[in-house]
Order: structure tokens, then C-alpha cells, then sequence
């Protein structure tokens, strides 16, 4: 089901009523992503820009805190505008040395924005990139168990196309009182646990009935075992009961409300069901123990819930969408971009154009639209998404000059 509502959600956040608004005459500032960058439309690449005002490498030093050796798999990455746009590997003593304009020393994997068209057209291995391109971009490590800080590259200079970007320290994490997984499975006796991980191996086999078979002993040897609540709550939605899957979810909510993923399910129930209300509230619970979201925490969060934030704020950023409560939509959807690093919610980008052309901002909502095509090529509703975006494309030409666009 959850494949199936994704691909609906898509094609039906391409409504009409945002481009049938009267633009300003001049478009308004848009609303910044979480760490104070606005989202702009895809820079182009100038291949007349002199070479001194080139950058054609980053270099720098990972070092840890406490003086220890650093961990021999640390990435670091260049994040522009709240997206990962290259990254590399340091060597065994943390140094590193990313070459722009080029993939050649590059490593570019999954975590990774690919790079758009300006991106690549016209430039060789020697050219690096304008220096302008790198004002609203970071530097920051990424390793498990460490988290890093964030060298901005803004107010770095840069000779003979190098910038040398100093050290980069990373300092190891510790876990967050009351943010960990439910202590519940491990109070349960061992022949509730062994029926559970019978369950857990028949699922992965795909063999839901013996599935629901174990999880439905598991929970009848421990009533408050709310993983496997959970997850017969999961076997009975793949079987189309949805009710009885609603009941065990429910369940699971009851025994402990701070183990999240029933609540997410629940939340996709409802929007499958266009029961907006109901998904505000569902995912307003997992916001408001989202750690994201808590003003204390300053640290890498470990062991927490098995839950894809993204997926809730996404959810609740259209409910809030559906329910017209536009500024609330607009900031759990950028909170959504901003944890969706990998990026695997392409249907996001949707809603925000939407939300950006709401505003008049329409050089954010092309960039949002052009995001999309880039992470979903091959869409159902691609010619849609491109006649949107030569619409957006029109009335954003339209606001720059100062002329009255016509209705469309």
C-alpha cells in the first residue's frame, strides 16, 4: 500500500490553484531551509569566469577531539544548499583533498545529490568551479559515533584555485536519555521472544501467515509486547486487513507511546484514507518526540526508533497542505528536506513547488520542480511535472520583468 499511496500522493499534488495567482510585481524573499539557505533555481555554470576566480580543490584535516586517531571511513562532504553535493574520502591521517569541476577524485554514492546539467556542461578535470558557486556551501565529516562540526566556505579565501579549509574536528556522540528504542521487547519471557523471531524470519520469507501465526502467539504469551504488535500490525495491513491491522497498532500506541513507528503507520492509514485531521495528529505525536525538534539535544542521536523521519514530515506537511494551513505545511516540508540526505522522497519536491508558487516565489518552485525530474526521471507524471514547470517558467519570466502575465 505504502508504494501505491506514494505514487498517488504525487500526481495529486499537481493542482492547478497555484498558478492561477496574480504574481507581485517583484517576487518575495523565500521562506529559507533549515540552516538559514534559501533554495534557488540550478546555478549555471560560466565558462568565461577568469581562473583566479576559480576553485579548483578543497583541502583540509579531519582531527578528533580528544586527541585519538581518527576512524578510517570518514567522509567529507560539500553541502550547498542543504544537499550533498560531493564528497570524499580522507586517508588514514585526515587529510583530505576534493577536486571540483571534475569526478575524478571524487566519491559519489548513494548520500549524494548527482550533479545537475550546469553542473557538467562545459567543464574539464582543470577548471574547478566559479568561487560565487561555493558562498552558500558547508564542509562537514561524517563518520558513525562522531559527530562533526560544520566549516562554512563562505568566508574562506582561495590561491592559485586552492582553499585550504582548515581542520575539521570531530567529536565522539553519546546516547540521549529516554530517546532510545522501547524497553518493553526485553522484558518479555524468553518463549515470547523466540515466537517473535520466529515471526521477524518467517515475515523476511514472505510467509505472512506463519508470520502472524508466531507475532499473534508473541503477543498472547506478552500482551505488552509492543514490537510485535507492531509488526503483526504490519502482516495483517499486507493481508488487506486493514482493520485488524489498525487494531494492533493501536495496540502497540497503548502499551508505549514513545515507540514511534505504529504511529507513522497509522498516520498512512489516515492519509490513505484523506483523513487529514487524523494525520496531523498522528505525526504531530511523532514530531513532538522527534529529536530534531528538541531544544536540548546538541548531539548525534543514537539507537532511536526505527522510523524515517522524512516520511513524518513529509506526511504532516501534507495534511497541513490539504487542510490549507499552507505555513505550517511549508515548514515541515522543508524540515523534511533537510533530513532527507539520501535522497529517497522524491514527491517532497512536488509539494514544496507547490507551496513556493502559492507564495509567487516561482524561481523556488522551478528549482523545486527540476529537483524532481532529476530524482524521478522516469515518472508517471512526468509530462505533467514539465508542463507545470514551463507554466512556472513563463509567469517567473513575467515577475522579472515586470509585466502582468496571463492567467493560466
Amino acid at each position: 500500500m505504502r508504494v501505491f499511496l506514494v505514487a498517488a500522493l504525487a500526481t495529486s499534488l499537481l493542482v492547478p490553484a497555484a498558478v492561477a495567482q496574480k504574481p507581485s510585481p517583484t517576487p518575495p524573499r523565500p521562506t529559507p531551509p533549515p540552516g538559514g539557505s534559501t533554495i534557488p533555481a540550478p546555478a549555471s555554470s560560466d565558462s568565461t569566469q577568469p581562473e583566479e576566480d576559480r576553485v579548483m580543490f578543497l583541502a583540509g584535516h579531519v582531527a578528533t577531539d580528544d586527541g585519538t586517531p581518527v576512524p578510517n571511513d570518514v567522509l567529507i562532504k560539500r553541502v550547498c544548499y542543504n544537499k550533498v553535493r560531493q564528497q570524499v574520502h580522507a586517508n588514514s591521517q585526515g587529510d583530505f583533498n576534493m577536486e571540483l569541476g571534475s569526478r575524478t577524485d571524487s566519491y559519489l554514492d548513494a548520500t549524494s545529490e548527482p550533479a545537475s546539467r550546469s553542473d557538467a556542461d562545459g567543464k574539464d578535470s582543470t577548471m574547478g568551479i566559479p568561487r560565487r558557486e561555493l558562498t552558500n556551501c558547508d564542509l562537514q565529516a561524517s563518520t558513525a559515533g562522531f559527530r562533526s562540526d560544520v566549516v562554512s566556505l563562505v568566508a574562506l579565501d582561495a590561491f592559485a584555485g586552492r582553499m585550504d579549509v582548515g581542520v575539521i574536528v570531530v567529536q565522539r556522540t553519546t546516547k540521549i536519555e529516554g530517546m532510545t528504542l522501547s524497553a518493553t521487547p526485553y522484558k518479555a519471557p524468553q518463549n515470547a521472544r523466540k515466537a517473535y523471531e520466529k515471526g521477524l524470519d518467517a515475515e523476511n520469507k514472505a510467509n505472512l501467515a506463519g508470520a502472524r501465526k508466531y507475532f499473534e502467539t508473541a503477543v498472547k504469551i506478552y500482551p505488552k509486547y509492543v514490537s510485535a504488535w507492531f509488526q503483526l500490525g504490519i502482516v495483517l495491513e499486507n493481508q488487506n486487513q486493514n482493520d485488524a491491522a489498525r487494531s494492533a497498532y493501536t495496540q502497540a500506541t497503548t502499551i508505549d507511546t514513545r515507540f514511534l513507528p505504529p504511529y507513522l503507520s497509522l498516520a498512512m492509514m489516515a492519509c490513505h484514507e484523506e483523513n487529514w485531521a487524523e494525520v496531523v495528529k498522528l505525526t504531530g505525536h511523532i514530531l513532538d518526540l522527534d529529536p530534531l525538534n528538541q531544544a536540548a539535544v546538541t548531539g548525534y542521536i543514537l539507537d532511536l526508533d526505527p522510523l524515517n523521519s522524512t516520511e513524518a514530515y513529509f506526511y504532516n506537511a501534507l495534511a497541513n497542505f490539504k487542510l490549507s494551513k499552507f505555513e505550517d505545511a511549508e515548514k515541515s516540508a522543508l524540515k523534511a528536506e533537510h533530513v532527507d540526505l539520501r535522497p529517497h522522497f522524491p514527491q517532497l519536491h512536488l509539494l514544496l513547488a507547490e507551496l513556493f508558487a502559492r507564495r509567487n516565489n516561482y524561481a523556488g518552485a522551478i528549482s523545486e520542480l527540476r529537483y524532481y525530474l532529476e530524482l524521478a526521471p522516469h515518472s508517471k507524471n512526468e509530462e505533467q511535472v514539465r508542463e507545470r514547470l514551463a507554466k512556472w517558467e513563463k509567469l517567473n519570466g513575467s515577475v522579472s520583468t515586470g509585466e502582468k502575465p496571463e492567467h493560466m
